[in-house]
């Protein structure tokens, strides 16, 4: 059973920092690309960071680029995605997505997950 829960959201100010984590089961994260999606009420959900650890390719949105690293902890079974210089624009919803179709890290955050968890609210305030 795949399951994936996003943690770490909170309130920020711009130019704040804040740290999610992705715990997951079910699956070994070397055989799948894994990323970060974000989702605003009103707006299609959009994928923001992907990692592919066997292809060891990542590949992030132009807006997040230079701001936010995707990692993962293969013992751990987590993946992390560290944001920095937070901006307003940056504010909500982030879920952690697998993609169990053996996609590309790029694949991934374009065509979104085949399995996601429950999200964790972000919060940048001006």
């Amino acid at each position: 059973d795949v399951q994936l829960q996003a943690s770490g959201g909170g309130l920020v100010q711009a130019g704040g920092s804040l740290r999610l984590s992705c715990a997951f089961s079910g699956f070994t994260i070397d055989d799948y690309a894994i990323g970060w999606f974000r989702q605003v009420p009103g707006k299609e959900r959009e994928g923001v960071a992907c990692i592919n650890t066997s292809e060891r390719t990542t590949y992030y949105k132009d807006s997040v680029k230079d701001r936010f690293t995707v990692s993962s902890d293969a013992a751990k079974n987590t993946v992390y995605l560290q944001m920095d210089n937070l901006r307003p624009e940056d504010t909500a919803i982030y879920y952690c997505g697998v993609d169990l179709g053996h996609s590309s890290s790029y694949a991934l955050c374009q065509r979104g997950p085949s399995n996601w968890g429950r999200g964790t609210l972000v919060t940048v305030s001006s």
